[in-house]
This record gives C-alpha cells, structure tokens and sequence, in this order.
C-alpha cells in the first residue's frame, strides 16, 4: 500500500471510494496471510510526522506489517523494499495507493522492472488533476484510467502484468505481495 496519506488525497480524485477499495485489498490480503508492506512518503512538501504525512484514518497498519518510508516516487529507491521482498520470498506484487501518475506508476514500472510479476488493484489508486501549464489540465480520472491501461498491456520478458478490482482481489499464493 504505497502512501495513502492524509495530505497525498486530500483532494484526490474519488478519495472516498478509492480508500474504501484499498481497506477492501488490506482486508483481503489479510484474510490470506500475505505480508503487506505500507510505503509512506515524505519530502519538503510532504513532512514527516506532521497531520498530511499521517495514514488516512480508514486505514490502520498493524503493528506486525513492514512499513518503509520513502523521499522518491519509486518505493524502491533508496529503502529496504527489495530485500525486505526477497525475504519474504515474494516474486507477485499486488500495488495500491496514491498518486497514480507519480508513485504508483514509478513503483509498479520499478517492480516489472525488478522482475516482479505486478497486479495493480484497478479502483484503488488515485491522483489529483494534474496542470500542465495554465488551462492545459489533465483529469485524475484519465491519468487512472490510463495506468489501468498501461498495466492491463504493458509487457516484460518472463513477467506477467495486469489489472483486477478490489472485490475481486485474490491471493492464491502466500507468495504475493500487496
């Protein structure tokens, strides 16, 4: 679960519904026994400790699941994620969080990239409108809807990539992460 933080979606695009989805994948994955691993963010923009960098209160880590803190968009980037996976044997990352066109798209590209197989949880990633320059603005929703796309297609030698909604997330092996 990578940085579902107060501040990241505040204002992002369908917030509620999007952190309803990623409880309904903690849950899920939960129920099967899968390490979860909560990524947090923080920069100059984004401090840690202060009310934004905070979790959103729907969602709870629990003390036993890995947490790793993060300054780039990618999870992997200077933090433990790699080794911590490769630990826990996992070779299957199932990714959720915010924001889609920053760190969501830089860590599932980083996991393919990794030669982990990827599942991005389709309705449970979101971003903000992004503004390109005054009046060219790019929707949050086509922002989803295009990482949704890229994930359901892109393709790696020898990895497998795809997307699945929430109510629909299962882990049929102790070997996946989300």
């Amino acid at each position: 679960m990578v940085d579902v933080q107060a501040g990241v979606v505040a204002s992002a695009w369908q917030r509620d519904r999007v952190v309803a989805n990623v409880a309904v994948a903690v849950d899920r994955a939960r129920a099967a026994g899968v390490p979860i691993v909560w990524v947090q963010h923080n920069d100059d923009e984004l401090r840690r400790d202060t009310p934004e960098w905070q979790w959103v209160p729907e969602l709870k880590p629990l003390e036993s699941e890995s947490r790793i803190h993060k300054q780039f968009n990618s999870s992997f980037e200077e933090t433990p994620l790699l080794s911590l996976l490769e630990h826990h044997g996992v070779s299957h990352i199932v990714l959720a969080g915010a924001a889609s066109n920053w760190c969501i798209r830089a860590t599932a590209y980083a996991a393919l990239e990794r030669g982990f197989d990827l599942t991005l949880v389709e309705d449970a990633h979101t971003t903000g409108d992004m503004e390109l320059e005054p009046g060219r603005l790019v929707a949050a929703q086509s922002i989803v809807e295009d990482l949704n796309a890229v994930m359901r297609w892109i393709s790696y030698p020898g990895r497998k990539s795809g997307v699945v909604h929430a109510a629909e997330l299962s882990f049929g092996s102790p070997a996946v992460a989300a």
